[in-house]
């Protein structure tokens, strides 16, 4: 990087951390101030934040559009519009009406506190930000130089500093210059890449044939199974947590679904600026360096400055959002729950963000594909949570608390079951070429299915606790 771009993204860096540091009036509640910020949010502020948190995988999205081309808007794109409409119809309203803090406080009061404890472990392994810190560690390598374990840990210690200040507060005050940037990054690389190179028929004559296919040259299984594992949303703990915080229902239903009409915008600046990469540096090692190698290529400083710090700003949106939310899975739901109440939520919440910043970071520099750690994470939490939530919500869908607790271990344990068995195989097969969130899915489903039978042989009572 020329000193003209690193005086750019320096510039990034210390508005991020002023504006995630910076000190905002605290509600008379702590806990309700640090955790939902006073559930204050109005609509702006929720689809800016929903939206920045939700695109921290660019460089995986580069890393497949660049494989795959146009597949990527159906695969990584599609699925997720699904999930999030799914989600604003569903349970945004009925989240919000419930006003709890988190995913597990919902578990807990509904099934118990086996179920409370294996959600809460689920929620803590699921928003470890591992493959955003992967990315951050991509980036920082490339502009400095230096050693990527040590760029992946340095981005994990950036993030935790100023999350650790305010809490969901400091999450929600760096996501407008974040949101910016995101987007303005992509609108000032796309349109040079087509201004330089060409348009639909240069990509035409230089990309293979399959990326313009739906499949993108994978086979149908693997495909659909993306469409399950973006059941996710419908679990994603993020969501669950914007929807707490929003200053009414109405905000949290019109903000999803206000939100997926940019997720398409950015999905279309992303799949096409994948496949100029390809098209113009098509002997990357690794699709994950597209973006940034296209960047280095077209760009002239400042902008190539300015695009950095649009991925930086892109990928860090979900690595502060999922700090905080593994952060509160510490301090509140299990540590202040097994307390009863008596431990202080926010100082315990400092403690589980630096245990997720350390998790995470000791996962990211042991991996190397991001789109596989997405896979796997996204997996196992959709089997493990997606039942036991939908019947948290809706009555005629709800076990008995004690198969509500048996379903989610069963679901867990098969699903990675399976994704050990692929990690085995020596061609990196499925068992019985079946993807893992299948019988994750069916696990979990026949289980649940049992504990609907029970719950209607009881009555329909459900199990509410207290702290």
């Amino acid at each position: 990087m020329t000193g003209l771009d690193a005086a750019v993204v320096a510039a990034f860096l210390a508005g991020t951390a002023a504006l995630g540091l910076r000190a905002s009036r605290r509600g008379s509640d702590r806990a309700a101030d640090y955790l939902v910020a006073g559930r204050s949010l109005g609509l702006g502020s929720f689809v800016v934040t929903l939206v920045a948190t939700w695109y921290g995988g660019v460089l995986g999205v580069g890393e497949y559009a660049y494989r795959h081309g146009l597949s990527n808007w159906l695969v990584l794109g599609v699925p997720y519009y699904v999930g999030a409409l799914l989600f604003g119809v569903l349970l945004a309203e009925r989240a919000r009406r419930l006003a709890r803090y988190t995913v597990p406080d919902i578990l807990y009061e509904h099934y118990g506190r086996a179920a409370g404890r294996i959600g809460s472990a689920t929620v803590f392994a699921l928003s470890l930000p591992a493959p955003y810190l992967l990315m951050l560690g991509v980036l920082v390598r490339r502009m400095t130089g230096m050693d990527q374990s040590l760029a992946v840990a340095l981005s994990a210690v950036f993030c935790a500093a100023y999350v650790a200040a305010r809490g969901f507060p400091s999450v929600v005050g760096t996501k407008g210059l974040q949101f910016a940037l995101m987007y303005g990054g992509f609108l000032v690389l796309l349109p040079v890449a087509a201004a330089s190179s060409g348009g639909w028929e240069f990509l035409r004559e230089r990309l293979p044939a399959e990326a313009f296919t739906p499949l993108g040259g994978r086979n149908l299984s693997y495909v659909l199974a993306w469409y399950f594992i973006a059941l996710q949303t419908l679990v994603e703990p993020t969501f669950f947590q914007r929807c707490f915080a929003a200053r009414s229902p109405a905000v949290a239903r019109r903000g999803v679904l206000l939100a997926i009409g940019l997720f398409a915008l950015f999905d279309g600046l992303t799949t096409f600026t994948g496949m100029y990469a390809r098209a113009l540096l098509p002997d990357l090692p690794s699709g994950v360096n597209a973006f940034p190698a296209l960047g280095e290529a077209l760009l002239r400083p400042p902008l190539a400055g300015l695009f950095y710090c649009g991925l930086l700003a892109t990928i860090m949106s979900t690595v502060d959002s999922f700090l905080f939310v593994g952060a509160a899975a510490v301090g509140r739901d299990l540590v202040w729950r097994s307390s009863r109440g008596r431990a202080d939520q926010v100082r315990w919440s400092h403690a589980g963000l630096a245990a997720s910043a350390a998790l995470a970071t000791a996962v990211a520099v042991t991996s190397e594909s991001v789109v596989n750690l997405w896979y796997g994470f996204g997996s196992v939490g959709t089997a493990v949570l997606l039942l036991p939530l939908l019947g948290a919500f809706y009555p005629a869908l709800r076990p008995a608390p004690g198969f509500a607790a048996a379903g989610m271990a069963v679901a867990g344990a098969v699903t990675l079951a399976w994704l050990a068995g692929m990690l085995a195989a020596p061609a990196g097969e499925p068992w019985l070429g079946l993807e893992p969130i299948y019988p994750g899915l069916a696990a979990a489903a026949a289980t649940h299915g049992l504990g609907i039978l029970a719950s209607r042989a009881r009555g329909g009572k459900t199990c509410t606790t207290g702290p």
